[in-house]
């Protein structure tokens, strides 16, 4: 029986571009984990795409049943609509954030995912709890370098 998971995540970023952090609450059973992380310079999607990633990559094992909740319809909609289908077959030609695209592939493959578009800001709890992760982590001193971002990798312009 494969493990039921419910992933919420959020991603922020003051300035788009600018100072940005992504969060992520992962909930099974009994168990919770909070994952949040910052960057000096990146974008809202680039926080949101990469808090479902590092929330999946979390999982210990493989195959599970996860329900991801995020309020971004840029990553929701690339998945359930197809559209990252299409943009694997062009090799993610003048596709924004290729990098973090083809790692969310990877992952995604071990497990079975439904994703969950849920209005940012509404009051959900834990959609709450992943706006403040987010938005906490990007307001740390020293923040890391979103190298793929600052080096132009990400704005597909180089695929």
């Amino acid at each position: 029986m494969a493990t039921k998971i419910t992933l919420y995540t959020d991603g922020a970023a003051s300035g788009n571009p600018g100072p940005g952090g992504y969060g992520a609450v992962l909930l099974s059973g009994p168990f919770r984990k909070e994952l949040s992380e910052g960057f000096r310079l990146t974008t809202n999607n680039r926080m949101e795409l990469l808090a479902v990633i590092v929330g999946l990559e979390a999982l210990k094992n493989p195959d599970c049943e996860v329900t991801v909740y995020s309020d971004s319809k840029y990553v929701i909609d690339a998945v359930e609509k197809d559209w990252l289908q299409g943009w694997v077959k062009t090799g993610f030609k003048k596709k924004k954030n290729p990098d973090l695209w083809k790692r969310y592939l990877k992952v995604a493959s071990q497990h079975r995912i439904k994703f969950i578009w849920v209005k940012g800001h509404a009051g959900i709890p834990e959609n709450e709890r992943c706006d403040q992760l987010a938005v906490e982590a990007s307001q740390k001193p020293d923040l890391p370098v979103d190298k793929a971002y600052e080096d132009g990798t990400a704005s597909g312009e180089l695929f």
